[in-house]
């Protein structure tokens, strides 16, 4: 019984991740680190745009980019593939519990964002509305 519910604590955002990352996307997004000079984070947010409202952005930034208010997480899958995720406040009201999730499939692969706060989303998956 006690493993269930560490189950559901890692998929639901009750180890004080306010985005989780699976397995899959933490893989990928390390192996996309290795290739950038000197970015060392990436950034996460949300900007007004997209067919349904706001979008999701997601970009790599220099440790030095990383702001005061920004919220910093860290994720890895072992001791030799660890890195931050960063999102700054406002955004993060949008896709607090928000899951990026990387699906290798040819026909709707790539990162997929699973939003609990969004109302509406449209058919690309980048886009949504709260």
């Amino acid at each position: 019984m006690g493993n269930v519910k560490v189950e559901q604590e890692i998929k639901n955002s009750n180890d004080g991740k306010g985005i989780l990352i699976t397995n899959d996307a933490i893989e990928q997004i390390s192996n996309l680190l290795k290739s950038q000079i000197d970015k060392k984070a990436l950034r996460v947010g949300v900007r007004s745009g997209g067919c349904s409202g706001m979008s999701y952005t997601m970009d790599f930034i220099l440790s030095d980019e990383i702001k005061a208010d920004d919220k910093v997480y860290e994720y890895s899958l072992d001791s030799d593939q660890s890195f931050q995720v960063v999102c700054d406040p406002k955004s993060l009201l949008y896709i607090y519990g928000m899951q990026l999730d990387f699906s290798k499939e040819l026909i709707g692969g790539g990162f997929n964002f699973v939003n609990p706060n969004a109302s509406q989303t449209c058919g690309c998956g980048s886009s949504f509305a709260v």
